[in-house]
C-alpha cells in the first residue's frame, strides 16, 4: 500500500535561486543536497539533487543538470503546478510578502473548498498555496461528491468529440 508522498522531483535552472525561493521565501528547509557524478546506467553527469522538507515530512526535490538538455517552459496552471497547504493567515501573509518581494503572485482564488494563491518560482513552475475552507473534507469525499459519476460523464462526452 502506498503510504504517502516521499518527494516529487523537478528540474531546476539554478540550485541557489531555487533554494532562495523554496527555503527563504516559502520556508521549506533544505534537507539534502546530493551531487551525482554518474547515472545509474553508468553515464557521467554533473548534477545536483536537492530536497526541501514539508511539514508532514515529505519533500520537494530538484535536479540541476546543466550537462543534460532540458526545455524550461512557462507553465500554465492547468499544465503543471504544485499545491501546498497552508492556513488562511499564512495564505494572506505570503501573498503580501510575494508582492513586496517582486514575485509573480495571483489570487486569492475562491475554489469553493479552498482559497488559493499562485506564485511562479525561478524555474517557471507554478506553486499554489491553498487554505482549506469549511466543508473541505466533505467536498473531497468521493462518497459524497459524485467524483466517479462526474468523471464517467466527462469521459463519455469526451469520447464523442475526440479526433
Amino acid at each position: 500500500m502506498i503510504r504517502k508522498l516521499h518527494h516529487g522531483a523537478f528540474r531546476c535552472r539554478d540550485s541557489e535561486a531555487t533554494r532562495r525561493f523554496y527555503e527563504d521565501f516559502l520556508g521549506l528547509p533544505l534537507a539534502g543536497a546530493l551531487p551525482i557524478r554518474q547515472t545509474q546506467t553508468g553515464r557521467p553527469t554533473d548534477t545536483l539533487h536537492t530536497f526541501y522538507r514539508l511539514g508532514d515530512g515529505s519533500f520537494i526535490a530538484f535536479f540541476e543538470a546543466p550537462d543534460l538538455p532540458f526545455e524550461f517552459r512557462h507553465q500554465h496552471d492547468f499544465d503543471l503546478h504544485l499545491a501546498l497547504e497552508v492556513d488562511a493567515d499564512t495564505l494572506r501573509t505570503m501573498m503580501a510578502r510575494g508582492r513586496a518581494e517582486g514575485i509573480e503572485v495571483r489570487g486569492p482564488s475562491d475554489h469553493g473548498f479552498i482559497d488559493s494563491a499562485y506564485f511562479r518560482d525561478p524555474n517557471g513552475y507554478v506553486v499554489e498555496l491553498c487554505a482549506k475552507r469549511a466543508g473541505h473534507d466533505e467536498a473531497m469525499d468521493p462518497r459524497l461528491n459524485g467524483a466517479r459519476k462526474t468523471l464517467d460523464r466527462w469521459t463519455a462526452t469526451r469520447e464523442l468529440v475526440r479526433p
